[in-house]
């Protein structure tokens, strides 16, 4: 993989971002920001320090990611999608990093287009948040959330289409099973 790829128009300040990762037009990535290897942040990105990144990671046109936001490998966050970082936050009161709210995008999770993600919360792997969707809980791994507040619609494949009531993919032709806990939502079969 070639070095970090920065657009003559962006700006990457961080010495933490990693081999064939793209920063395009007016994208802003803040020195103490970590970004992993691959990752495309699209054109009016910002990516505060504290922020981690893994690899893979895509974030689309006009996406901010916060202090203490985490994005796992291969996750997909799409256009305008917005997280928080503060539960009660005031313009006139000033926060310590330490009193800010973390956030955990697990591997593999889509988060769709002007979704918002409050602090606090753990996407699980795999998870699919539809577009405009406002999360204020967890969301289980390959579970399929919509709505304000978001509610679990249903579960998703590996591959990102909906699972049937057999937990198989149509599409793909995975098969899936109960997790033994909720936050793991459905597994593969074979696990």
């Amino acid at each position: 993989m070639s070095d970090p790829f920065v657009h003559p128009d962006g700006r990457c300040e961080s010495d933490d971002v990693g081999a064939g990762t793209r920063v395009w037009a007016f994208a802003h990535v803040l020195k103490g920001a970590s970004v992993g290897a691959g990752c495309n942040l699209c054109d009016h990105t910002y990516v505060e320090g504290g922020a981690v990144l893994g690899n893979n990671v895509t974030l689309k046109n006009g996406v901010q990611i916060w202090y203490g936001v985490t994005l796992e490998d291969d996750v997909f966050v799409g256009p305008n999608a917005t997280f928080t970082n503060d539960l009660r936050p005031r313009a006139a009161i000033k926060k310590d990093e330490w009193e800010l709210v973390p956030t955990l995008v697990r591997h593999g999770a889509t988060i769709g287009a002007n979704a918002t993600i409050v602090c606090g919360i753990t996407v699980g792997e795999e998870a699919f948040v539809a577009a405009g969707a406002v999360v204020t809980k967890d969301v289980p791994a390959r579970a399929f959330v919509a709505g304000s507040p978001a509610v679990q619609k249903g579960w998703v494949c590996t591959c990102g289409d909906p699972l049937n009531a057999d937990l198989a993919c149509a599409r793909c032709g995975r098969r899936f099973r109960a997790a033994a806990d909720a936050v793991n939502g459905v597994v593969p079969a074979e696990s």
